[in-house]
């Protein structure tokens, strides 16, 4: 009787190690990139003496230094950027909203919108500013 050994299977690839590895890349994106919109042109706040930790989510406006205005991004002239802000309200009442004006943006354009934006109902306004040095 001639007994023969069955072929010898190769072992199949495992893919843990790939899987691992998406993983952690997936954590570390997630880490080291922003969930908020950035504004569509250059915006530097102005400089805080006093400041407190920015509070996640909610909606940006964005002001630039000519006074051009974004809502989470996305450029638009005032009325739309009202009706934006008036439709996103609706939809999550008492929802934050951020003002990210650059620091030669005239005051004058950014107390109405502060009003504006109170009157229709957010829960907070928080004015977006840079910490002062050493502070």
């Amino acid at each position: 009787m001639r007994l023969t050994r069955p072929a010898r299977r190769s072992h199949p690839e495992t893919i843990v190690a790939l899987i691992d590895v998406v993983f952690f890349l997936l954590v570390f994106f997630m880490l080291i990139g922003r969930m908020d919109a950035t504004a569509p042109f250059v915006v530097t706040p102005p400089v805080a003496s006093t400041a407190s930790e920015m509070p996640g989510g909610g909606a940006t406006v964005s002001v630039s230094a000519a006074g051009d205005l974004a809502l989470n991004g996305t450029v638009m002239e005032a009325g739309a950027l009202r009706d934006g802000l008036a439709r996103l309200l609706a939809a999550t009442p008492g929802l934050l909203v951020r003002i990210n004006a650059h620091q030669q943006a005239e005051l004058r354009r950014i107390l109405p919108l502060v009003a504006q934006i109170d009157g229709m109902g957010a829960r907070d306004v928080v004015l977006v500013v840079t910490p002062a040095e050493g502070g």
